[in-house]
Formats: structure tokens, sequence, C-alpha cells
């Protein structure tokens, strides 16, 4: 068998300014002067890049139907004005905003007829239902 010998690679720096922010003026770039061993590996430049990536991850609540449907149904009581703008820290209401969230509900719970739980199911309904029944006490609401 043949062995394989390790390939090696340049790196072409094309940017007009170096690191200093001065106009370079003898055309090679200072990724092509730096001998390869000093030149960083992929391998330590993902470990750098994942570690806050899986930090923040931990944050949020496992991807799951339940979860799902309980994220969409807060979206819309937020469009209902329940909650305040992160931002402006003002509460809004936004009715068709609102209304469209529990139409993706409603298509979503047609949609998956058939398929789901009973506690899935029991979840979809009761959920729809005061959504709606919200919906339209604001609709009503000056």
């Amino acid at each position: 068998m043949e062995e394989k010998k390790d390939k090696s690679f340049i790196i072409r720096d094309k940017r007009i300014f170096g690191e200093t922010g001065d106009v370079r003026q003898d055309g090679e770039s200072e990724a092509e002067a730096k001998p390869a061993e000093m030149q960083a590996e992929p391998e330590q430049l993902s470990s750098v890049t994942e570690s806050p990536e899986s930090e923040r991850e931990e944050a949020f609540p496992e991807v799951n139907f339940v979860n799902f449907v309980l994220s969409l149904s807060t979206t819309a009581m937020y469009h209902f004005g329940d909650f305040p703008d992160p931002v402006s820290q003002k509460a809004q209401r936004n009715l068709t905003a609102a209304k469209q969230t529990i139409d993706i509900l409603g298509m979503l719970r047609s949609k998956t007829e058939g398929n789901l739980d009973d506690d899935e199911k029991s979840l979809m309904d009761g959920l729809l239902f005061e959504l709606r029944m919200r919906y339209v006490k604001e609709k009503e609401r000056p």
C-alpha cells in the first residue's frame, strides 16, 4: 500500500490592509509569511467557537411537540399584550398577529389529526379554545 503524504495548503490573505490597519505595500500577505506551525489548526478553531454555543443550547428547553405548541400559544399571548416588549418594556396589542398565531395552531391541529396522543390532543384543544375565546373578548374591547 502506498503511504498518504500530508498535503499542506497555503492561505492567501488578499486584504488590502494589514493587522495594524495600514495599507500593505509589499503585496505579501501576513498569513503566507507565517510558518505552518504557527497557523491555527481547524480543530483548535472549532473548539473555541463551540464552547459558547454549547452553553447557550443548555438554556433552551427540549424541542418536542408540546413545547412547540406552548411556544406558539405564548406568542399569541404576547400579541394580546400580556407580556412587555423586551426592548421597549411596553406591552402592545397586535390582534392581527394573535389571530394569525391562533390560525397556525388550528392548522397544526387539523394536520396532525390522528397522530397525537391523548395528552397532546387535550393540550391542543384546550389551548385553541382558550385562545379563540380570548381573541373574541379582545376584539370587542376598544
